[in-house]
């Protein structure tokens, strides 16, 4: 037994050229898939998840109006903000979203996160607008407690109830800034209204005419009309009147002027 095993050891197996050869393609086909597949790994990974998202959206939907996208408030999410609002929660891969607000579940409250940060975005915003493109209704600057910016229609009933109690409001010390958004659209009746409102010799005094049904001068001229009426679809306005105040929060609907005036904290 124990010569047996020595002859083993002396000879040994045989060299197979066909094996040597299969062993050879086998460890070379091993060495790439180590050396070269985790390059491309990380280059994916390496590569903007926002950037992905937005190719891989684009290229099913290229009519699609997408703004910002952003990290989201979970971890492997990306939020897609659309022109209008509307947010898009995306798998940082691209490949799944789900639409709709997201809500956080607090110990004693339910939180719309999107909402959330609808309203950061509507602040910036109104910051940066120019109240001379505005038709303003305040009182006079030491007596202004708060300030409410209302996207409004000419032909619009609650609107114009609203409008009445502008003096009530501005005796309360609330000043109203006026922005266009005529709902059926820019061309119609209410458009034309307002832009002549806009246009006339007093446009406030115009303005209130119209919201009353009283005609008023047809007239034209440069006006903010159209560029108000698309902001506030970005804004995901969508109806009137729409009430944003000074800290972004957006209010649709009409509120009477003292319940208005609770709510902003001036009564």
């Amino acid at each position: 037994l124990i010569r047996s095993i020595k002859d083993r050891q002396l000879n040994p197996i045989p060299y197979n050229s066909k094996l040597m050869t299969l062993m050879r393609k086998t460890l070379t086909a091993v060495f790439l898939v180590c050396s070269v597949v985790p390059g491309q790994v990380f280059a994916e990974q390496a590569e903007d998840p926002a950037s992905v998202i937005r190719q891989r959206l684009l290229q099913v939907r290229p009519d699609l109006p997408v703004g910002e996208i952003v990290p989201g408030a979970f971890p492997g999410f990306y939020s897609v903000v659309l022109e209008g609002g509307q947010v898009l929660h995306f798998t940082e891969d691209g490949r799944y979203f789900f639409a709709g607000d997201l809500y956080e579940v607090t110990s004693n409250q339910l939180v719309n996160v999107s909402e959330q940060g609808r309203t950061e975005k509507r602040k910036q915003q109104m910051s940066l607008l120019d109240e001379s493109q505005m038709l303003v209704f305040a009182p006079s600057k030491e007596r202004i407690k708060a300030t409410i910016t209302v996207f409004t229609d000419i032909d619009c009933g609650f609107c114009r109830k609203l409008h009445k109690e502008v003096p009530e409001l501005n005796r309360l010390g609330i000043a109203v800034r006026y922005l266009a958004y005529p709902r059926a659209g820019m061309g119609s009746d209410s458009y034309d209204k307002y832009v002549s409102a806009w246009c006339a010799d007093n446009p406030k005094i115009a303005f209130t005419k119209a919201k009353a049904g009283q005609e008023i001068e047809e007239r034209t001229c440069a006006n903010p009309v159209a560029e108000q009426f698309q902001l506030g679809g970005l804004m995901g306005i969508n109806s009137t009147p729409s009430l944003i105040y000074d800290d972004g929060r957006l209010d649709p609907g009409y509120l009477p002027a003292e319940k208005l005036a609770a709510k902003l904290g001036v009564l």
